[in-house]
């Protein structure tokens, strides 16, 4: 009763010891949440200075290594939030991956580098976001899956059992980096694959993407870094090209980790891209960059002095003309043609002519009679599904013949007798039916009126590359995937993205169609 009379006679003291209660008890609010604060930022500096402290000491052990561990998982730290970034840096680095100047390992682990974990950083990522959206079931596209890889597969378990067969000379000249099976699928299955696998994220990349042109900066950047290395490299080596061009020299360029054939028909397909892009543009910049881009990368290809590579280039250039059809890309051609037989070396003509006028395996450089005859027994021997990848390296060719009547040689030079020493008629049917359903995609989105005139030219560019590509396997290269075909994988992975993009619209507006359906009925 004291304390009713008190209120009723002070009311301002109890309102006064009221807001006292509340505000101490804001102040006390305040004071834990500041404290926790500083408690956040002591445990952020600590972190951070142990952190710091442990990479020294990893640093003051490993040297690069960890220099390049630490740039990896930070690129992996940022792809967990967007795996495009992922795909735009291994674009990048794709590329210069095969160079020697690229690390290939660390910490004494073969297959530990900056590339392979930023690929499996950027595909767990990209799996975690396809489970969320639920685009996964969209991701590898079922051509690739039966025509492609599957035979890869079934080969590399047929070639898994003979790698105690392999020919001694290998691993005497030290032409080989694996001594048994899990090295031989480690290098000849998974490490081929992982192109596909590369393919398959620049595609999820371009399907989730609004502007999927982007992708081709870092495209040209890759050319660009591609076609200028070699340049480099010529120009400060001070070789003569007479050299450079001789049978001889074939090799010369081999520490930048690709053989010069495979350089020139890398280049072709570059070249390729860049020819049609440029033909579709209109802005006057962007046409003198990719005109730019052009000469560097015919530069690159001329000192790579591969006639597979300069076939391949007259095959886009042919392709070019009969697909545009007009009179001012004929005269442009013509003028570039008469410009390039007057600036041309004497020792690209020379590098052409070799062997002309002393039969057709001194035109070939000894593939007829040195390597393709003497491998068709072995072709035989398994002419349904072949006798496992690298084959070649186990045939009867090479264990009873090499250095004597047919060259060391662990590819035969030739695409398709490769596949079929490899996977035999029925993989070879199967592989060239899967090109043939790529060209069909390039093209069709090549002409494709939706696109953008970029996107058109790159796409029609991928199908002229596609087809230099494969009219220059005739004399060397893979069907299977290898470095030198970064580029045409990268176009295969922009095309995968961009079905995905037309059929997910599709399929938008057919349910936003049923959506309106239901509201009028209702």
């Amino acid at each position: 009763m004291s304390s009713v009379l008190e209120q009723r006679i002070s009311p301002g003291s109890a309102l006064r010891r009221r807001c006292a209660a509340v505000f101490r008890a804001v102040g006390f609010s305040r004071g834990s949440r500041s404290g926790r604060r500083i408690a956040f930022t002591l445990s952020v500096f600590a972190g951070i200075t142990l952190l710091g402290a442990l990479w020294g000491s990893v640093v003051a052990v490993a040297e690069l290594n960890a220099l390049y561990l630490c740039i990896a998982l930070i690129g992996c730290a940022f792809i967990l939030l967007d795996f495009r970034i992922g795909v735009v840096l291994l674009i990048l680095l794709m590329p210069i991956s095969s160079s020697r100047v690229f690390p290939h390992a660390m910490f004494g682990v073969t297959g530990l580098n900056p590339l392979n974990l930023l690929l499996v950083g950027t595909f767990g990522s990209c799996l975690l976001h396809g489970v969320s959206d639920g685009s996964l079931r969209r991701f590898a596209p079922r051509p690739l899956l039966w025509l492609y890889i599957l035979p890869i597969l079934i080969a590399g378990a047929l070639g898994s059992r003979h790698v105690g067969d392999i020919a001694p000379a290998f691993f005497m000249y030290d032409q080989l980096e694996f001594h048994d099976a899990a090295g031989y699928v480690r290098d000849l299955v998974i490490k081929p694959l992982s192109l596909v696998i590369f393919a398959l994220l620049v595609g999820a990349a371009v399907s989730k993407s609004e502007k999927p042109e982007k992708f081709l900066v870092p495209t040209l950047i890759s050319i660009w870094v591609m076609g200028s290395m070699v340049i480099v490299f010529v120009s400060q080596s001070g070789v003569a090209l007479g050299q450079l061009a001789s049978d001889d020299s074939r090799d010369f360029l081999s520490p930048l980790g690709l053989h010069a054939n495979d350089l020139g028909r890398l280049y072709a397909f570059a070249y390729a891209l860049l020819l049609f892009t440029w033909a579709e543009l209109k802005d006057t910049g962007s046409k003198f960059a990719l005109l730019a881009s052009m000469g560097m990368v015919v530069v690159a290809l001329v000192l790579a002095f591969s006639r597979g590579a300069f076939l391949g280039f007259i095959v886009v250039n042919v392709l070019f003309l009969l697909w545009r059809r007009n009179a001012k890309a004929l005269m442009f051609f013509g003028l570039l043609a008469t410009v390039a037989a007057l600036l041309l070396p004497g020792a690209v003509y020379d590098r052409v002519e070799s062997g002309f006028g002393s039969g057709l395996d001194a035109i070939s450089a000894g593939r007829i009679e040195g390597i393709w005859l003497p491998l068709l027994s072995d072709a035989l021997r398994s002419p349904i599904y072949g006798n496992g990848l690298g084959s070649i390296l186990w045939s009867d060719a090479m264990r009873t013949r090499v250095g004597v009547s047919i060259p060391g040689v662990a590819q035969a030079h030739n695409a398709y007798l490769e596949i079929v020493l490899d996977m035999g008629i029925v993989g070879l049917i199967f592989v060239c039916a899967y090109f043939v359903h790529v060209f069909k995609g390039f093209y069709a989105l090549g002409v494709d009126p939706v696109l953008g005139p970029s996107l058109r030219g790159f796409y029609r560019g991928a199908a002229a590359g596609l087809a230099s590509f494969l009219v220059a396997g005739i004399a060397g290269g893979y069907l299977t995937p290898r470095p030198e075909q970064i580029f045409l994988w990268l176009a295969i992975g922009m095309m995968y993205g961009q079905r995905a993009r037309k059929t997910g619209d599709l399929n938008a507006s057919r349910q936003y169609a049923q959506a309106g359906a239901h509201t009028q009925s209702a």
